[in-house]
């Protein structure tokens, strides 16, 4: 018979611990393709969804194309992009549409991000996307983590646009910035409906429910949260584009394959 090793009883406490905060796995850029961990194109589900895939562009807060993003293509868990094309169905009826910023966002690109975060001497975006917030403080306020919903491929952002959808011009690099929080009309053109923010607004005034932002700007967050609430996802309070299906299929797993 194997010998069985009896712990110390003072172990038994300090494992239990250890096996709670042990990180989640990162499935890397070696593992199996997209399509056969269960991901899609949110495109291949719902074509009528618009896609402005910003981190595939320099018109983010780091101004530059973030890592992983190798093509501007929303890909999703199938469960996630099936329950948008629902929300896009109602809003549709009601000559709405849904338009997605971010999608499933690869580690590396979340690696990138706390590099950037780091670089206190990288300011080139500060102007529009946090012009109230000290970059040093961005891990202690919570915009920048080293982990992201979004790399278990069931959490998105978005917004809602009226139809017929107005094109957005391009952003051009080095051109003057507008802080994300000045009204619709000033800050950098998106043809959303007024959210009372810009996306990714480091700012509190992007609370989902902030008390300040009142009128038309609130209905137009409510309408975008409740829509999205009845097809069973749930929003981060602190962001009002963040959505994340509240039954993901891959809660515990960040993935790292990139966007191509």
């Amino acid at each position: 018979m194997p010998r069985i090793a009896v712990l110390p009883r003072a172990l038994v406490p300090l494992l239990a611990v250890l096996a709670v905060v042990a990180p989640a796995p990162v499935a890397r850029a070696g593992d199996a393709a997209p399509e056969a961990q269960g991901f899609v194109a949110l495109a291949d589900v719902d074509p009528t969804i618009l896609q402005e895939m910003r981190y595939a562009t320099p018109h983010n807060f780091t101004g530059h194309r973030v890592a992983g993003y190798l093509r501007p293509r929303c890909l999703l868990t199938r469960p996630a992009a099936e329950a948008l094309r629902r929300v896009q169905r109602g809003l549709l009826v009601r000559g709405y549409s849904l338009k997605v910023y971010d999608c499933y966002r690869p580690q590396r690109a979340v690696d990138d991000f706390v590099a950037w975060a780091k670089d206190l001497g990288d300011q080139r975006m500060k102007g529009e996307f946090y012009p109230r917030v000290d970059k040093s403080r961005l891990f202690d306020d919570g915009y920048i983590a080293a982990k992201s919903g979004h790399s278990r491929g069931s959490t998105m952002d978005l917004t809602v646009v009226r139809l017929p959808a107005r094109p957005t011009r391009p952003y051009v690099p080095g051109e003057p910035l507008v802080p994300c929080y000045e009204p619709k009309d000033r800050r950098f053109p998106d043809n959303s409906i007024d959210m009372g923010t810009g996306f990714d607004c480091f700012d509190t005034l992007a609370h989902t429910l902030d008390p300040r932002v009142e009128g038309r700007q609130r209905a137009d967050r409510l309408l975008l949260k409740s829509a999205m609430e009845r097809a069973g996802f749930v929003n981060l309070p602190e962001e009002w584009w963040h959505y994340t299906l509240r039954n993901e299929p891959f809660p515990d797993t960040y993935f790292d394959f990139p966007v191509r």
